[in-house]
């Protein structure tokens, strides 16, 4: 008795139907079934294509066949492939290990909450917190020669309450 050949399965792509409207809406379907915008997103517009396709092709790991039917009866048909996945970038030798910053904070109390606070060796500004605190983060290769001295003073200082904080690094 001979054996039973199996049944050809067909080749099933899903279509990724978008339908360009006059007001540059587009309705988006795939294999049918709506595909809508997050809630509380604005409606697909044709700038929405590549949000559109990534997430009917879960990010572009599966491929799909794309129509897109324009307001003036034009038909564009495509297939998008799945995308190659990058390599992992390569690690670092342990032999030539990254060297992170230092960071040393500077606080103070007595400044009104939500001012503007300088802070110097002018590294930049930073704002009270809304109990009056202020922070800085000192990173100690901004603050050059004067490290070499062996100790820097850091200054904050409140541009509304004239508070003074001073403060000695070493």
């Amino acid at each position: 008795m001979r054996k039973p050949e199996p049944e050809s399965v067909p080749v099933s792509i899903p279509l990724v139907l978008l339908v360009v409207h006059e007001d540059g809406t587009v309705s988006a379907t795939v294999d049918g079934k709506p595909l809508e915008p997050d809630p509380f997103a604005p409606p697909w517009r044709r700038s929405s294509f590549g949000p559109i396709i990534d997430r009917a092709t879960n990010d572009r790991t599966a491929p799909v066949r794309v129509e897109v039917h324009e307001s003036d009866g034009t038909t564009f048909t495509d297939i998008i492939a799945p995308s190659r996945h990058r390599a992992d970038h390569p690690k670092l030798p342990a032999e030539n290990p990254i060297s992170l910053p230092t960071f040393h904070a500077v606080e103070g109390d007595g400044f009104v909450p939500g001012e503007d606070v300088a802070v110097a060796i002018v590294t930049g500004h930073t704002d009270a917190a809304h109990t009056g605190r202020a922070r800085a983060l000192i990173d100690p290769a901004q603050l050059g020669h004067a490290v070499a001295d062996g100790f820097v003073e850091v200054l904050l200082f409140g541009r509304i309450s004239g508070t003074t904080i001073a403060r000695r690094l070493s």
